[in-house]
């Protein structure tokens, strides 16, 4: 049986639409408006490279340009309505997913026990127990306080203090939670201090949380494999998420299709029976120029970003410097439906410049007038967020 093909430019249309990257950013950047679009693309990835904005910021400003750090404490500290754990890295979600996500504390418990015990030896267990007490008598802390006064050398996991490791155990376990940042230093305490009662007392059965994981996920892609659904939350297994496809295509609910790629190469997925229906009919993307963050949503997976839109990226920061073919922490450039190129920059807060070092556009990309003026008026967007009045470009930015 011929499958239906979605050609390229209507994968990608299908794709940026599901990553909110398709209409011009809108919205408050804070409240309720900044809880939907956290809700929409899933969960935001934390990390605290700052070179001009750390990354959850740089992707909630890319699609609400509003948004500044300060609404997403809000929504974290004292709102409640998020919480951060673990996907394929750290990550602030929604809190209406934590029930869900007691899955993934049951199956780090049993993993990381077993790990982490033979790191450590077999005082582990006795350390989690004395962390897990202090907490509860003191309140939350960080974990230089919980350490400071032990006098044991560390011999364990990236040589962290066992108090340290136990926090981490803890909170991968689901018994802390994170009940603010400082800085960018966590505050752990007991779950039950941070999360509301409503999402912290409400249980769903496995069979329930995997059919929600496979939907959720396809919903936020546009189109998946089994694989790629299973990689979305990491939260279940690539066999269960392969189960799920195979029932629901037995049912009808999902339709195969097969997506080409930039390459002109074709790939079999799964796809919305609707959202096939309408690809032929979404509207371009605008044709802005928008400054994305290595770890965007629409980029995280590199092999399906290189794939879908031609574009092979690396992360350079632990690349020795004169083995770095771009730079330290090169930002994606993405204009309309197609990756414009990358550029190297960063906040000199001392002087409030934002400083242009070199930009690469994607080969058979002319850069004219009318592009540079899109990409100046991006950065010019950009500024408030990375602290910054002016923008300057040094001599022989442009590498083309």
């Amino acid at each position: 049986m011929d499958l239906p093909v979605l050609g390229n430019s209507a994968a990608r249309r299908v794709f940026l639409a599901a990553h909110g990257l398709s209409d011009r950013p809108g919205g408050a950047g804070h409240g309720a408006d900044l809880a939907r679009l956290i809700d929409g693309l899933g969960f935001v990835q934390v990390d605290s490279v700052n070179t001009v904005a750390r990354a959850h910021d740089l992707i909630l400003w890319s699609r609400q340009t509003a948004y500044r750090p300060d609404a997403l404490r809000d929504l974290n500290d004292r709102d409640r309505a998020t919480f951060e754990h673990w996907t394929h890295d750290a990550a602030i979600l929604p809190v209406a997913f934590f029930p869900q996500w007691r899955l993934r504390f049951a199956r780090d418990r049993v993993r990381l026990s077993a790990r982490w015990k033979e790191w450590h030896g077999p005082a582990f267990h006795g350390e989690i127990d004395t962390v897990l007490r202090h907490i509860t008598d003191h309140g939350a802390v960080q974990s230089a306080e919980i350490g400071e006064k032990r006098a044991e050398k560390s011999t364990g996991w990236w040589d962290w203090h066992p108090s340290k490791t136990a926090l981490e155990y803890l909170w991968r376990a689901g018994d802390l939670a994170i009940t603010r940042r400082e800085g960018f230093r966590k505050f752990y305490d007991l779950t039950e201090r941070v999360i509301p009662a409503e999402q912290l007392n409400a249980h769903i059965p496995q069979d329930r949380i995997i059919d929600w994981a496979c939907r959720g996920a396809l919903d936020r892609l546009g189109f998946a494999t089994s694989g790629e659904l299973a990689a979305f939350w990491a939260l279940i297994t690539p066999v269960e998420a392969r189960a799920w496809v195979e029932a629901a295509l037995k049912r009808g609910e999902v339709a195969q299709a097969m997506v080409a790629g930039a390459d002109g190469a074709s790939r079999r997925v799964v796809i919305w029976p609707e959202t096939l229906a309408r690809a032929a009919d979404l509207a371009a993307p605008a044709p802005r120029v928008r400054v994305l963050s290595p770890f965007d949503p629409a980029l995280r997976d590199r092999k399906r970003a290189e794939r879908l839109f031609g574009f092979a990226y690396r992360i350079e920061i632990f690349v020795p410097a004169p083995q770095r073919r771009y730079g330290y922490y090169v930002f994606p450039l993405l204009e309309g439906d197609r990756m414009l190129g990358r550029i190297d920059m960063s906040a000199d807060r001392q002087s409030a410049t934002l400083v242009i070092r070199a930009l690469w556009p994607e080969a058979g990309i002319r850069w004219g007038h009318g592009r540079q003026a899109r990409l100046e008026a991006e950065l010019d967007r950009l500024l408030p967020l990375a602290g910054c009045d002016r923008v300057l470009f040094v001599n022989e930015w442009l590498k083309t």
